[in-house]
Formats: structure tokens, sequence, C-alpha cells
């Protein structure tokens, strides 16, 4: 590994040179079967051939030009977002942690608006939002946090899946002005709260007078099911965020907004030079053509519910296995113990996964997989998981 870059990865000592769908393939010419997709990044796959000749055309012509102009491209993505959304207004920036960033200023913007000193925004423990000094601070890690103090004021975390905590707040005295939170927790385990949870939250937020915020970077875009996870429960944010998959590996994040929180943003209030150029939005685009054309929210149910049955039948009697569990495309396999060789060692079986919250193997596969390959995914995981537990 080169000198020259900073220490904060620890990447494992393989190069990728190809990819094609949901296969890898390494400077010596071995084809790894990838179940992490760029961690919830490239949904349709490696070199997906629309998204390939969206990029490639789009760079012979324009590549940017900045928001100081319309971008007609832009404006076409943010419709297309909106019809999937029913959100109602779009701010493009280039990653998750961008999104996230935005959402905050939005909600700090909504405080100021009304009035509001001291405005606190409800975020969870275990979640994560980015690491921009505002979305680390909103992150529930402490491990995320160290080293970086004096974190970002204003935010409150609570625990997780529980509208008792959430409830309690009601009695007191603080200037809630929006609740964050992740329909399913990535980063945190792959944790799928109860149901109701978010409309609990609906419920709060309503009650408050406080924006619903719901990070769907690493959710949304089919991956769960449906186009966005809280589509799930019927509910409608405030505030809706997205990043990762939009853009099928070209970077690109989304800010998305309704009601009273749709027009917070005003010219110089919030800006991104990169944020929506033609090329990030000609790639998204394509994206969202292929998910429309394909019906992948469905395909995504049909394989999550594939590698689901499949790994319960598989691992079942195996001691050590704590639970299993998913929704669509975002399947977690949580052991006893922490488990982070199993990452080493699923390598060498050409298989890429990766560990999560210590004890947590997730899974997040391209859309596109085969049946042929998910029933890969089981079989070689499967057995990695038992030679490891016994």
């Amino acid at each position: 590994m080169s000198t020259a870059l900073m220490s904060n990865y620890q990447p494992l000592s393989i190069e990728f040179i190809n990819g094609s769908g949901a296969w890898l393939t390494d400077t010596q010419g071995q084809r790894y079967l990838d179940a992490l997709s760029g961690i919830a990044v490239c949904g349709l796959g490696h070199a997906h051939p629309a998204v390939q000749a969206a990029i490639a055309d789009q760079a012979a012509n324009l590549i940017h030009t900045s928001n100081l102009y319309r971008i007609p491209l832009q404006e076409k993505l943010a419709e297309k977002l909106v019809q999937h959304s029913g959100m109602e207004k779009v701010f493009f920036g280039n990653s998750g942690a961008e999104a996230n960033e935005a959402a905050i200023k939005l909600a700090r913007l909504y405080a100021n608006n009304s009035n509001i000193a001291n405005p606190v925004i409800v975020v969870m423990e275990k979640s994560f939002h980015g690491r921009t000094m505002a979305t680390l601070s909103a992150t529930g890690n402490a491990k995320v946090h160290k080293g970086f103090n004096p974190l970002v004021e204003g935010f409150l975390h609570i625990p997780y899946n529980d509208v008792g905590a959430l409830n309690e707040l009601s009695d007191k005295d603080l200037n809630i002005v929006a609740v964050m939170v992740e329909p399913i927790l990535g980063e945190g385990g792959v944790i799928i709260p109860d149901a109701g949870y978010l409309q609990a939250i609906r419920t709060f937020c309503d009650q408050h007078d406080s924006l619903m915020m719901i990070d769907e970077v690493q959710t949304g875009m089919c991956r769960t099911g449906k186009w966005f996870a809280f589509q799930h429960e019927g509910v409608m944010p405030d505030v809706l965020t997205l990043a990762k998959a939009l853009g099928n590996g070209v970077p690109i994040g989304a800010c998305l907004a309704k009601g009273k929180a749709a027009e917070l943003f005003q010219p110089g209030s919030h800006g991104s030079t990169f944020g929506g150029n033609p090329l990030a939005s000609r790639a998204a685009l394509a994206v969202i053509e292929v998910l429309e054309a394909q019906q992948l929210e469905q395909r995504a149910t049909e394989l999550g519910n594939r590698l689901l049955d499949g790994f319960k039948q598989s691992l079942a009697g195996v001691k050590g296995i704590k639970d299993i569990r998913g929704k669509g495309l975002m399947l977690g396999i949580e052991l006893e113990q922490d488990c982070p060789e199993l990452v080493g060692l699923a390598l060498k079986e050409k298989l890429l996964i990766n560990v999560t919250s210590g004890n947590v193997i997730r899974l997040l596969p391209p859309l596109i997989m085969s049946d042929s390959e998910a029933d890969q995914i089981i079989s070689i995981l499967s057995d990695v998981i038992k030679a490891y537990l016994t």
C-alpha cells in the first residue's frame, strides 16, 4: 500500500481491475462473487451496460457547468425522485454525509424561522449518518466520535426501536425540532425495527410540530423491496436523504423535502460545487430507468426471501447463530461472538461480505443478481460460517 495515502483505511490486500454484474475480477484473474455491492452502492452490479453507456455519452458531451446555470438533467432527475418518493423538492450533493448535512441544516433553519433557541434533533443510538462534524455528531457510535470533541451540539441520542423512550421526551423541557432516523440500522447491525415504529415517530413529530427526517442512504433505491424503506409503513417524512445506489458508483447524494421543510432553503443558504452536475445526474437517471423497467423493487423482495429462507434452512441448528434477519436485499446474520475474521475467510472462498457492529455479517448484494448466484452466496457463506463456529 502506498505510503502517500493517509492511514484512515485498512484495505484488504486485493486489487480489483474489472467487474461485471455480481462479479469482480482481481489482478490475478480470479473472480469474486460480490455480496456487498460496494456497501450498497452498486445496486445494478458492476459495469451495467445502461449506466456505462450513459456515463460515456455524457462525458463526451458535458461533465460539469456548476449550479450557476440551469442543468436540465438535474431537473429531470429531481422530478423522477419526487415522483417515486412523494416528496416535493430536492437538493443534490455528492454523498450520503452531504445529504444528511443538508437535512441537519434544514432542521436548524426550521428552528431559526420558528424563533426556537437551542434546537434539539433527536437521533438514535447505534445509528450512522456520516463523518462530517455534524453528521458524526448525529451518529450514535462512540467509536466514530473518538478524537473529534467537542462535537456539534444539539443532538440527543435515544435507543433505537424504543417508542417509549421517544414518548418520554414529551415530558422534558426540550426544543425538539426534528427526529432523524434510519428505517433499518445498517452500520448498526442490520436492525429492523418493529412494525409501527416509523408511524410512532411520525405521530410524535406531528404532535410536537417537528420534522421527521429519514436517512435512506443505505436502504433507498429499491434495496428493501420498495423504492424507499419508509414506504413499507405508509408514512411520509418531511425530509428524506439518499446517496449510495442512486448513482451506482458515481458520487451523488440527495436531500428531499416536503411540506414545511420544502421551502426552507433559499438562494445562498446552502450549495455544492459538484452537486447534481450533468454527469452525476445522467448516471442517476440511467439507474432509475433500469429500476423502473425491470421492476427491481419486486426482484429485491424475491431475492431477499430466497436468501433469507436459504440461510435459515442451511444454518438451522448451528450453535453460535443468534439471529438471521433481512428486508429485501439487506440481510444480517448475527453471531453470538465477534467475527471480523469471517471477512477474510469468505474472501478465500471468493465471496465478498462485510462484518458490522462486531458480530453481524452484513449482506448487500446487487439487485440484478440471478437465482443461481443467490444460491451460491448461501452455499459458500453457510460453509464458511459452519467451519468457523465448529
